[in-house]
Protein backbone atom coordinates (compact mmCIF):
# COMPACT_ATOMS: atom_id res chain seq x y z
CA UNK A 1 0.00 0.00 0.00
CA UNK A 2 1.43 3.40 -0.95
CA UNK A 3 1.24 6.47 1.24
CA UNK A 4 -1.56 7.84 -0.93
CA UNK A 5 -3.61 4.72 -0.09
CA UNK A 6 -3.53 5.37 3.66
CA UNK A 7 -6.90 4.74 5.31
CA UNK A 8 -9.04 7.79 5.94
CA UNK A 9 -9.48 8.87 9.58
CA UNK A 10 -12.72 7.61 11.11
CA UNK A 11 -15.13 9.09 13.60
CA UNK A 12 -14.02 6.39 16.08
CA UNK A 13 -10.47 7.76 15.87
CA UNK A 14 -11.73 11.30 16.40
CA UNK A 15 -13.63 10.17 19.49
CA UNK A 16 -10.60 8.36 20.90
CA UNK A 17 -8.33 11.35 20.26
CA UNK A 18 -10.79 13.67 22.00
CA UNK A 19 -11.47 11.25 24.85
CA UNK A 20 -15.23 11.11 24.23
CA UNK A 21 -17.74 8.58 22.96
CA UNK A 22 -18.44 8.19 19.27
CA UNK A 23 -21.98 9.46 19.92
CA UNK A 24 -20.62 12.65 21.49
CA UNK A 25 -18.20 13.21 18.59
CA UNK A 26 -21.12 12.79 16.19
CA UNK A 27 -23.21 15.31 18.13
CA UNK A 28 -20.41 17.87 17.92
CA UNK A 29 -19.99 17.25 14.19
CA UNK A 30 -23.71 17.76 13.63
CA UNK A 31 -23.97 20.86 15.79
CA UNK A 32 -26.20 19.32 18.45
CA UNK A 33 -26.83 21.35 21.64
CA UNK A 34 -26.06 20.39 25.25
CA UNK A 35 -22.38 19.71 24.63
CA UNK A 36 -19.92 21.38 27.01
CA UNK A 37 -17.74 24.02 25.35
CA UNK A 38 -14.54 22.27 26.48
CA UNK A 39 -15.75 18.96 25.03
CA UNK A 40 -16.75 20.62 21.77
CA UNK A 41 -13.31 22.24 21.46
CA UNK A 42 -11.53 18.90 22.07
CA UNK A 43 -13.58 17.18 19.37
CA UNK A 44 -13.04 19.99 16.87
CA UNK A 45 -9.31 19.97 17.62
CA UNK A 46 -9.21 16.21 17.03
CA UNK A 47 -11.05 16.60 13.74
CA UNK A 48 -8.52 19.23 12.65
CA UNK A 49 -5.46 17.24 13.77
CA UNK A 50 -6.60 14.01 12.13
CA UNK A 51 -7.89 15.68 8.99
CA UNK A 52 -11.21 13.89 9.39
CA UNK A 53 -13.57 14.38 6.45
CA UNK A 54 -17.18 13.20 6.96
CA UNK A 55 -17.82 12.71 3.26
CA UNK A 56 -16.27 10.86 0.34
CA UNK A 57 -15.98 13.86 -1.95
CA UNK A 58 -18.38 15.83 -4.12
CA UNK A 59 -22.07 15.29 -3.49
CA UNK A 60 -23.72 12.65 -5.62
CA UNK A 61 -26.41 13.93 -8.03
CA UNK A 62 -29.25 12.22 -6.21
CA UNK A 63 -28.30 14.08 -3.02
CA UNK A 64 -28.33 17.54 -4.60
CA UNK A 65 -31.37 18.61 -2.66
CA UNK A 66 -30.25 21.38 -0.31
CA UNK A 67 -28.19 24.53 -0.82
CA UNK A 68 -27.21 26.99 1.89
CA UNK A 69 -27.10 30.75 1.27
CA UNK A 70 -25.20 33.08 3.61
CA UNK A 71 -25.89 36.84 3.69
CA UNK A 72 -24.11 39.54 5.64
CA UNK A 73 -27.52 41.15 6.21
CA UNK A 74 -31.12 40.59 5.19
CA UNK A 75 -32.28 44.10 6.07
CA UNK A 76 -32.00 45.63 2.60
CA UNK A 77 -33.75 45.36 -0.74
CA UNK A 78 -30.61 44.06 -2.49
CA UNK A 79 -30.59 40.92 -0.32
CA UNK A 80 -34.31 40.31 -0.88
CA UNK A 81 -33.98 40.59 -4.66
CA UNK A 82 -30.92 38.31 -4.62
CA UNK A 83 -32.85 35.73 -2.61
CA UNK A 84 -35.76 36.10 -5.05
CA UNK A 85 -33.48 35.08 -7.91
CA UNK A 86 -32.00 32.14 -6.00
CA UNK A 87 -35.43 30.84 -5.00
CA UNK A 88 -36.79 31.24 -8.53
CA UNK A 89 -33.96 29.11 -9.91
CA UNK A 90 -34.35 26.60 -7.07
CA UNK A 91 -37.98 25.97 -8.01
CA UNK A 92 -36.94 24.81 -11.47
CA UNK A 93 -34.10 22.64 -10.11
CA UNK A 94 -36.03 20.84 -7.34
CA UNK A 95 -33.66 22.29 -4.74
CA UNK A 96 -34.37 23.34 -1.16
CA UNK A 97 -32.73 26.60 -0.10
CA UNK A 98 -31.67 27.29 3.49
CA UNK A 99 -30.72 30.83 4.50
CA UNK A 100 -28.34 32.08 7.20
CA UNK A 101 -27.18 35.52 8.24
CA UNK A 102 -23.75 36.22 9.66
CA UNK A 103 -23.79 36.80 13.39
CA UNK A 104 -20.95 39.05 14.53
CA UNK A 105 -21.48 37.86 18.11
CA UNK A 106 -21.30 34.15 17.28
CA UNK A 107 -18.57 32.32 19.19
CA UNK A 108 -17.14 29.89 16.67
CA UNK A 109 -20.40 28.12 15.81
CA UNK A 110 -22.00 30.58 13.39
CA UNK A 111 -22.22 30.55 9.59
CA UNK A 112 -18.88 29.99 7.79
CA UNK A 113 -17.14 28.81 10.96
CA UNK A 114 -15.22 25.52 10.64
CA UNK A 115 -17.79 23.72 12.80
CA UNK A 116 -20.66 25.07 10.66
CA UNK A 117 -18.92 24.05 7.42
CA UNK A 118 -18.35 20.53 8.73
CA UNK A 119 -22.01 20.24 9.71
CA UNK A 120 -23.05 21.17 6.19
CA UNK A 121 -20.80 18.48 4.75
CA UNK A 122 -22.07 15.91 7.24
CA UNK A 123 -25.66 16.74 6.27
CA UNK A 124 -24.94 16.26 2.57
CA UNK A 125 -25.43 19.84 1.41
CA UNK A 126 -24.66 20.51 -2.25
CA UNK A 127 -22.78 23.70 -1.42
CA UNK A 128 -22.87 27.29 -0.23
CA UNK A 129 -23.67 30.61 -1.92
CA UNK A 130 -21.92 33.43 -0.05
CA UNK A 131 -23.41 36.88 -0.72
CA UNK A 132 -21.45 40.15 -0.16
CA UNK A 133 -19.42 38.45 2.55
CA UNK A 134 -15.71 37.86 3.00
CA UNK A 135 -14.53 34.27 2.59
CA UNK A 136 -11.07 33.46 3.90
CA UNK A 137 -8.60 31.03 2.37
CA UNK A 138 -8.99 28.68 5.34
CA UNK A 139 -12.76 28.52 4.88
CA UNK A 140 -12.35 27.96 1.14
CA UNK A 141 -9.81 25.16 1.64
CA UNK A 142 -11.98 23.41 4.23
CA UNK A 143 -14.96 23.47 1.87
CA UNK A 144 -12.82 21.96 -0.87
CA UNK A 145 -11.57 19.18 1.37
CA UNK A 146 -15.11 18.36 2.41
CA UNK A 147 -16.41 18.36 -1.16
CA UNK A 148 -18.64 21.42 -0.71
CA UNK A 149 -19.07 23.65 -3.75
CA UNK A 150 -19.05 27.40 -3.21
CA UNK A 151 -20.07 30.45 -5.25
CA UNK A 152 -19.41 34.02 -4.14
CA UNK A 153 -21.76 36.85 -5.10
CA UNK A 154 -20.26 40.36 -5.08
CA UNK A 155 -17.37 39.10 -2.92
CA UNK A 156 -15.67 41.50 -0.55
CA UNK A 157 -12.21 40.03 -0.99
CA UNK A 158 -10.43 38.60 -4.03
CA UNK A 159 -9.55 34.90 -3.95
CA UNK A 160 -7.76 32.68 -6.43
CA UNK A 161 -9.14 32.08 -9.90
CA UNK A 162 -10.52 28.67 -8.92
CA UNK A 163 -13.17 30.28 -6.71
CA UNK A 164 -16.29 31.00 -8.73
CA UNK A 165 -17.88 34.43 -8.35
CA UNK A 166 -20.95 36.15 -9.78
CA UNK A 167 -21.34 39.90 -10.05
CA UNK A 168 -22.11 42.77 -12.38
CA UNK A 169 -19.94 44.94 -14.62
CA UNK A 170 -19.24 47.34 -11.76
CA UNK A 171 -16.47 49.27 -13.53
CA UNK A 172 -18.70 49.86 -16.53
CA UNK A 173 -21.55 50.92 -14.25
CA UNK A 174 -19.28 53.45 -12.55
CA UNK A 175 -18.33 54.86 -15.92
CA UNK A 176 -21.99 55.04 -17.02
CA UNK A 177 -23.09 56.92 -13.90
CA UNK A 178 -20.23 59.42 -14.01
CA UNK A 179 -20.49 60.05 -17.76
CA UNK A 180 -24.17 60.83 -17.31
CA UNK A 181 -23.40 63.49 -14.71
CA UNK A 182 -20.52 64.88 -16.76
CA UNK A 183 -22.80 65.08 -19.78
CA UNK A 184 -25.24 67.20 -17.78
CA UNK A 185 -22.45 69.66 -17.04
CA UNK A 186 -21.37 68.59 -13.54
CA UNK A 187 -17.68 68.86 -12.69
CA UNK A 188 -17.79 68.62 -8.89
CA UNK A 189 -19.02 65.03 -8.52
CA UNK A 190 -18.79 63.19 -5.21
CA UNK A 191 -18.38 59.43 -4.91
CA UNK A 192 -20.08 57.91 -1.85
CA UNK A 193 -18.83 54.33 -1.98
CA UNK A 194 -19.21 51.11 -0.07
CA UNK A 195 -16.72 49.68 2.42
CA UNK A 196 -13.07 49.90 1.27
CA UNK A 197 -12.86 46.10 1.46
CA UNK A 198 -15.61 45.63 -1.15
CA UNK A 199 -14.35 44.55 -4.57
CA UNK A 200 -17.57 45.75 -6.20
CA UNK A 201 -17.24 49.20 -4.63
CA UNK A 202 -13.59 49.49 -5.68
CA UNK A 203 -14.56 48.66 -9.27
CA UNK A 204 -17.29 51.33 -9.24
CA UNK A 205 -14.77 53.83 -7.86
CA UNK A 206 -12.31 52.98 -10.64
CA UNK A 207 -15.06 53.48 -13.21
CA UNK A 208 -15.85 56.89 -11.68
CA UNK A 209 -12.18 57.92 -11.75
CA UNK A 210 -11.75 56.63 -15.32
CA UNK A 211 -14.70 58.67 -16.57
CA UNK A 212 -13.40 61.83 -14.88
CA UNK A 213 -9.96 61.29 -16.39
CA UNK A 214 -11.38 60.68 -19.88
CA UNK A 215 -13.31 63.98 -19.61
CA UNK A 216 -10.21 65.86 -18.47
CA UNK A 217 -11.70 66.54 -15.04
CA UNK A 218 -9.08 66.29 -12.29
CA UNK A 219 -9.91 64.03 -9.38
CA UNK A 220 -10.32 65.49 -5.90
CA UNK A 221 -9.66 63.30 -2.86
CA UNK A 222 -12.12 65.38 -0.85
CA UNK A 223 -14.89 64.15 -3.15
CA UNK A 224 -14.19 60.45 -2.58
CA UNK A 225 -15.54 58.74 0.52
CA UNK A 226 -15.93 55.05 1.31
CA UNK A 227 -18.29 54.25 4.14
CA UNK A 228 -20.69 51.41 3.43
CA UNK A 229 -23.70 50.16 1.51
CA UNK A 230 -26.28 51.49 3.99
CA UNK A 231 -28.64 54.45 4.37
CA UNK A 232 -26.69 55.63 7.42
CA UNK A 233 -23.36 55.50 5.57
CA UNK A 234 -24.80 57.45 2.63
CA UNK A 235 -26.21 60.08 4.97
CA UNK A 236 -22.89 60.49 6.79
CA UNK A 237 -20.81 60.68 3.59
CA UNK A 238 -23.18 63.16 1.95
CA UNK A 239 -23.26 65.45 5.00
CA UNK A 240 -19.47 65.47 4.85
CA UNK A 241 -19.56 66.46 1.18
CA UNK A 242 -22.11 69.20 1.75
CA UNK A 243 -20.05 70.79 4.51
CA UNK A 244 -17.07 71.28 2.18
CA UNK A 245 -16.16 74.88 1.24
CA UNK A 246 -16.72 73.88 -2.41
CA UNK A 247 -19.34 71.10 -2.20
CA UNK A 248 -20.26 68.83 -5.09
CA UNK A 249 -23.18 69.58 -7.37
CA UNK A 250 -23.77 65.85 -7.85
CA UNK A 251 -23.15 62.63 -5.93
CA UNK A 252 -22.72 59.12 -7.33
CA UNK A 253 -23.67 56.72 -4.52
CA UNK A 254 -22.32 53.18 -4.44
CA UNK A 255 -25.78 51.64 -4.01
CA UNK A 256 -29.43 52.64 -3.84
CA UNK A 257 -29.54 52.36 -0.04
CA UNK A 258 -26.72 54.88 0.38
CA UNK A 259 -28.30 57.06 -2.32
CA UNK A 260 -31.38 57.31 -0.07
CA UNK A 261 -29.05 58.59 2.64
CA UNK A 262 -27.74 61.21 0.22
CA UNK A 263 -31.31 62.35 -0.49
CA UNK A 264 -31.91 62.69 3.24
CA UNK A 265 -28.70 64.72 3.67
CA UNK A 266 -29.87 67.09 0.93
CA UNK A 267 -33.23 67.49 2.67
CA UNK A 268 -31.56 68.30 5.98
CA UNK A 269 -29.42 70.95 4.31
CA UNK A 270 -32.44 72.49 2.60
CA UNK A 271 -31.26 71.47 -0.89
CA UNK A 272 -33.61 70.48 -3.69
CA UNK A 273 -32.92 67.32 -5.70
CA UNK A 274 -32.11 67.60 -8.55
CA UNK A 275 -32.12 71.44 -8.81
CA UNK A 276 -29.41 71.94 -6.16
CA UNK A 277 -27.91 68.44 -6.06
CA UNK A 278 -28.09 65.59 -8.54
CA UNK A 279 -27.98 62.03 -7.17
CA UNK A 280 -27.24 58.71 -8.91
CA UNK A 281 -27.51 55.32 -7.21
CA UNK A 282 -26.44 51.79 -8.11
CA UNK A 283 -28.57 48.60 -8.12
CA UNK A 284 -32.02 49.73 -9.32
CA UNK A 285 -33.77 47.98 -6.46
CA UNK A 286 -37.50 48.28 -5.90
CA UNK A 287 -36.84 51.32 -3.70
CA UNK A 288 -35.39 53.38 -6.57
CA UNK A 289 -38.80 54.10 -8.11
CA UNK A 290 -40.35 54.99 -4.74
CA UNK A 291 -38.04 57.84 -3.80
CA UNK A 292 -38.97 61.49 -4.14
CA UNK A 293 -37.87 62.23 -6.80
CA UNK A 294 -37.51 58.80 -8.44
CA UNK A 295 -33.85 57.83 -8.45
CA UNK A 296 -31.56 57.80 -11.46
CA UNK A 297 -29.47 54.67 -10.94
CA UNK A 298 -27.31 52.00 -12.54
CA UNK A 299 -29.29 48.80 -12.93
CA UNK A 300 -27.49 45.61 -12.08
CA UNK A 301 -29.52 42.45 -12.72
CA UNK A 302 -29.70 41.32 -9.09
CA UNK A 303 -32.40 38.68 -9.61
CA UNK A 304 -30.53 37.23 -12.59
CA UNK A 305 -27.33 37.18 -10.52
CA UNK A 306 -29.13 35.03 -7.95
CA UNK A 307 -30.37 32.64 -10.63
CA UNK A 308 -26.89 32.32 -12.16
CA UNK A 309 -25.29 31.77 -8.74
CA UNK A 310 -27.55 28.80 -7.97
CA UNK A 311 -27.22 27.21 -11.39
CA UNK A 312 -23.44 27.58 -11.27
CA UNK A 313 -23.26 26.05 -7.78
CA UNK A 314 -25.26 22.99 -8.87
CA UNK A 315 -23.09 22.68 -11.97
CA UNK A 316 -19.99 22.51 -9.77
CA UNK A 317 -21.61 20.05 -7.37
CA UNK A 318 -22.25 17.69 -10.29
CA UNK A 319 -18.54 17.76 -11.02
CA UNK A 320 -18.89 19.95 -14.11
CA UNK A 321 -16.55 22.86 -14.76
CA UNK A 322 -18.37 26.22 -14.81
CA UNK A 323 -18.47 28.14 -18.07
CA UNK A 324 -16.56 30.96 -16.36
CA UNK A 325 -15.01 31.35 -12.93
CA UNK A 326 -15.88 35.05 -12.80
CA UNK A 327 -19.32 35.77 -14.23
CA UNK A 328 -20.22 39.43 -14.75
CA UNK A 329 -23.69 40.43 -15.92
CA UNK A 330 -24.20 43.72 -17.76
CA UNK A 331 -25.26 46.96 -16.10
CA UNK A 332 -27.15 49.85 -17.69
CA UNK A 333 -28.05 53.37 -16.64
CA UNK A 334 -31.72 54.10 -15.85
CA UNK A 335 -32.38 57.85 -15.96
CA UNK A 336 -35.23 59.11 -13.78
CA UNK A 337 -35.81 62.43 -12.04
CA UNK A 338 -32.97 62.80 -9.52
CA UNK A 339 -30.46 64.24 -11.99
CA UNK A 340 -30.35 67.42 -14.07
CA UNK A 341 -27.88 70.06 -15.19
CA UNK A 342 -26.24 72.06 -12.38
CA UNK A 343 -27.77 75.43 -11.63
CA UNK A 344 -24.69 77.10 -13.10
CA UNK A 345 -22.81 74.76 -15.46
CA UNK A 346 -19.05 74.96 -14.95
CA UNK A 347 -16.52 74.80 -17.74
CA UNK A 348 -14.51 71.60 -18.15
Amino acid sequence: MTSTDAPRPTLDQVARRAGVSKATASKVLNGRPNIADATRRRVEQAIEELGYVPSTGPREPERLQKVHVVFDTLVNVYSMQMLDGILTAAQTQDVEVLVSKLDEEATGEGPLSPAWIRRLAAHGRAGVIVVTTELGAGQRDLMRRLGLSVVLVDPLNPLDDEVVSVGATNFSGGVQATRHLLGLGHRRIGFAGGPPSSGASRERLQGYLSALDAAGVPGDDALVREGGFTFEAGLDMALGFLHLPDPPTAVFAGCDASALGVLEAARRRGLRVPDDLSVVGFDDTYAAVSTAPPLTTVRQPIIDMGRVALRTLLQQARGERPDSHHVQLSTRLVVRESTTAPAVATAP
